[in-house]
């Protein structure tokens, strides 16, 4: 039976998570090169246009439709499905169709964006388009129906609350194997960020938006939804701190801009167990995030992977560590589920191996598509256009305009 409260959630929810690629774009946006910063925030706004005729067209008949009936069984499902005549009435008991439909285009959209910073200040616009096609629909949409669609992770009882594997291991794997292929930054004259005001708004906006990211990852108004609520912020806080005391222990200064990338590495970590655990496993998870992703950003460091933006020490990372935290720390009397600390070693082994499953696949086929879409359309930039900055080689646009 539909619930106008659990739909009216569902909805706002959705919007949240739509507020979050605009937020992604001033956060990268902020942190790169002012010569790139409209191009790699039109990376993050374009996808919300290509994804969603992607979502439309097979993109969720694929991912949430049944294993077998090709792309012409799968157009009728999703045509089916939009007219109110649901064949499979296994997701959003009490949120029409269309409600669960857009929610969850929301999370294809800002997924591939997240990898965009990985690559930043060196990617052909044409070949970014390509990739964005082609790795939603070879990983994503993959991803998506292998744990939420009721694919082989799934059935193995693997478990992701709002995208730790489909989102954050995707696109962080995918953005380290991107960093193989396009290769090392020429231009270093000015790798630090250019606008530390832009990444706080965007660290707000994807605060503010992760809580309908996790909330309404319980596709309802209900117990479950307010356990991930206060789990995301405590999470997002602590990791926020506890990233500062670090940073400033370590650098000897307190730097705003560790603060806000460790907010987004507490957040993007409690993200896979945020209505599996109670509340003060958020503090524990908020606590590892900071250590382990600071320690991995420390060690991409020294291994001189050109990764601008640190998509993988952040989002790949966390993904990880916040899946296999779900194994360890769940809590039947939360969600159903019991981790390691309460006997459950299969739960702990099943998140061990879908980590493991989804970390590798996304890196090889990311890998792949890149080196392929390269045979055909340069993916890297020519040096000339590098140094200028893509923003004026690409798009013929500059962020900012001084007048002498």
């Amino acid at each position: 039976m539909i619930s106008s409260g659990d739909t009216a959630f569902v909805l706002i929810s959705a919007a949240l998570v739509c507020l979050m690629t605009p937020g992604l774009a001033f956060f990268y946006g902020g942190l790169v090169n002012r010569k790139n910063v409209l191009t790699i925030m039109m990376q993050s706004f374009i996808s919300m246009g290509v994804v969603t005729l992607i979502w439309f067209i097979a993109g969720f008949s694929l991912a949430f439709g049944p294993d077998v009936g090709g792309i012409i069984g799968n157009l009728k499902y999703v045509c089916l499905q939009g007219v109110g005549i649901d064949p499979n009435p296994a997701y959003g008991a009490t949120i029409p169709f269309l409600a669960f439909f857009s929610y969850q285009q929301m999370f294809a959209i800002i997924t591939p964006a997240l990898i965009t910073g990985a690559f930043a200040d060196r990617v052909n616009f044409k070949s970014y388009l390509i990739f964005l096609v082609f790795w939603s629909i070879l990983i994503y949409i993959p991803f998506a129906h292998w744990i939420w669609g009721g694919g082989f992770l799934a059935k193995m009882g693997v478990v992701d609350f709002a995208g730790g594997m489909v989102v954050h291991v995707s696109a962080g794997m995918a953005a380290l194997a991107s960093v193989f292929v396009v290769g090392k930054r020429k231009v270093c004259e000015q790798q630090t960020p250019h606008n530390i005001t832009y990444v706080a708004l965007g660290t707000g906006l994807l605060w503010f938006g992760w809580f309908g990211f996790n909330g309404g990852s319980a596709l309802a108004a209900n117990q479950i939804a307010s356990i991930a609520f206060i789990n995301t912020d405590i999470a997002g806080s602590v990791a926020m701190v506890t990233w500062l005391f670090i940073s400033w222990v370590r650098e000897g200064r307190p730097s705003f801009v560790g603060a806000l990338t460790g907010a987004v590495a507490g957040l993007a970590t409690i993200t896979p167990a945020a209505g599996f655990v109670e509340p003060w496993v958020a503090v524990i998870i908020g606590l590892m995030a900071a250590v382990f992703c600071y320690t991995a950003v420390q060690f991409r460091m020294r291994m001189d992977w050109d990764d601008a933006l640190d998509v993988w020490g952040v989002h790949g990372v966390g993904g990880m560590l916040g899946t296999v935290a779900l194994g360890v720390f769940a809590s039947s009397r939360i969600n159903g589920i019991n981790g390691l600390i309460y006997g459950d070693w299969h739960q702990f082994s099943v998140q061990l191996i879908a980590v493991i499953i989804t970390a590798l696949y996304a890196f090889t086929v990311t890998y792949f598509v890149m080196k392929i879409i390269n045979i055909f359309t340069p993916v890297r930039v020519g040096e000339k256009d590098e140094v200028d900055g893509l923003d004026y080689s690409i798009h013929k646009e500059n962020a900012y305009i001084f007048n002498e």
